[in-house]
């Protein structure tokens, strides 16, 4: 391997504001600049204290960038000799044929994929056949928060999570946009603030909005929010609670990895700061790490919704309170609001817990979601993109020129609908990224086609794009 000459000038990357942890940018700018022909082949990388210092950033940010890349198979690195350009130079992709006109889309919600297997819709309908048998006493009013059948099914179905509370502090919530709506507005007056992630949920913006409560991010990595930044923000701030969606975090489908929730947890507990926990896709990994309600339950508001469990038609939700009088609380908002869970929908669900049938529907979730995925990766391999093999989406950051509003008008135009960032920022200038969601009724042939067509035009100006739109 050759070193790299002295007369050839230090590389330093161009790190692009995509919302993505910046090892990934320092990884995504090594593979740029090996396409352009900055980098070649044999190439030394500066070494990693150099390069933090001249970027001001971390060492151990470098690093990680250093390894993302070595897993690429970008670079290779040798004790004593520094880190070298393994990658063949590679000449800018020519512009391939015009994609053929793929057929409508709607990538803009994140749906869990729907189930076509004949015998787990005939388990499905069988439920609801049984359901409709006491149909007529469950168009009475029923007991807010739940009969005793339905909380035994939540604590059932939470148990699965490592979570075990007592009836006073569960409820069973007309879904989990109607539990937040609640919890928000009994942790918060109009004018307090409640913390998020920098990129996070937009129901959570629009709930916050609504309520009249500030919603602060927090900057992120590739594990999630960063625990010294929630501490300052906590001396600064003085937040209510902290909102987060730690689990396939929609949408950049990060997961907060344990050593990093129990850090969070902590910086939670020195400052007596509430957790809400939106586990919305809690269930969809086999093994998830520990929920911070498991963590720290006397801080925590735990919701588990089932809308992308079993669908997101199926409107309930089941919901921890940190203690009893909390409790008392949301009780209150949430009566007000909903006046109670639908009793056909809760049986259902119920039902579906206490026969396996929820279980079915989460395999059939679990496999079709990697199948997806899968081709995902096969299909946008040249291309830099945030997901997990279980999530419903892809975060996908855009490569200059694009711009996300330029992306998503012309997929628009094409009939595929997709979400620009600013949907997700809750405060500063949203970064240059779109997400997709590859779940919902689309079938993987629909799926891949839409893709291919994403792909080709990310590799094109968005002016030679819009020549074959």
């Amino acid at each position: 391997m050759t070193v790299q000459s002295p007369s050839k000038p230090v590389w330093t990357p161009e790190i692009k504001a995509t919302g993505m942890p910046r090892y990934i940018a320092i990884a995504d700018a090594i593979a740029r600049d090996i396409a352009i022909g900055r980098l070649a082949a044999g190439d030394r990388l500066p070494p990693q204290r150099s390069l933090a210092q001249s970027l001001n950033i971390d060492f151990t940010t470098v690093a990680r960038g250093y390894v993302e890349a070595q897993n690429r198979g970008l670079v290779s690195s040798t004790v004593g000799r520094g880190t070298f350009i393994t990658a063949a130079p590679a000449a800018k992709p020519q512009p391939s044929p015009p994609a053929r006109r793929p057929v409508p889309v709607d990538f803009s919600m994140n749906l869990p994929p729907e189930p076509d297997d004949p015998e787990l819709l005939a388990r499905m309908q069988a439920g609801l056949e049984r359901v409709n048998q006491d149909l007529v006493p469950l168009l009475r009013y029923q007991g807010f928060g739940g009969s005793p059948d339905a909380k035994d099914a939540a604590s059932s179905w939470l148990g699965r999570r490592g979570l075990v509370p007592s009836q006073e502090r569960l409820f069973v919530a007309a879904g989990a946009h109607a539990a937040l709506h609640a919890i928000f507005g009994a942790v918060a007056k109009p004018g307090e603030i409640i913390l998020a992630e920098a990129i996070t949920y937009p129901g959570a913006r629009s709930l916050a909005a609504q309520l009249g409560i500030r919603l602060a991010g927090l900057p992120m990595d590739g594990e999630g929010i960063d625990p010294e930044a929630l501490a300052d923000a906590c001396v600064r701030l003085k937040p209510k609670a902290l909102y987060l969606n730690p689990t396939l975090q929609n949408p950049t489908t990060i997961t907060v990895p344990v050593a990093r929730r129990m850090e969070i947890a902590d910086v939670a507990r020195r400052f007596k700061l509430t957790i809400i926990e939106d586990d919305a896709y809690g269930f969809i990994p086999a093994h998830a790490p520990a929920p911070f309600a498991a963590l720290a339950p006397e801080l925590t508001w735990h919701v588990a919704g089932l809308a992308k469990c079993f669908g997101a038609g199926l409107r309930c939700a089941y919901v921890v309170a940190p203690d009893a009088r909390a409790a008392w609380s949301f009780a209150a908002a949430a009566r007000a609001a909903t006046i109670m869970a639908s009793p056909l929908t809760v049986a259902l669900a119920t039902h579906w817990i206490e026969d396996g049938t929820g279980d079915s529907i989460l395999r059939f979730i679990r496999k079709e979601a990697a199948a997806r995925q899968a081709i995902a990766a096969e299909v946008l391999a040249p291309l830099s993109f945030q997901s997990d093999p279980l999530s419903f989406n892809l975060w996908v950051p855009l490569p200059s020129p694009w711009t996300r509003s330029a992306f998503a008008g012309q997929m628009r135009a094409m009939g595929i609908g997709i979400v620009a960032s600013d949907a997700f920022t809750v405060e500063g200038d949203p970064p240059e990224a779109v997400r997709v969601c590859l779940g919902g009724p689309t079938k993987r042939p629909e799926i891949r086609s839409a893709l291919e067509f994403m792909a080709h035009a990310l590799m094109e100006s968005p002016a030679l794009a819009s020549s074959y739109l």
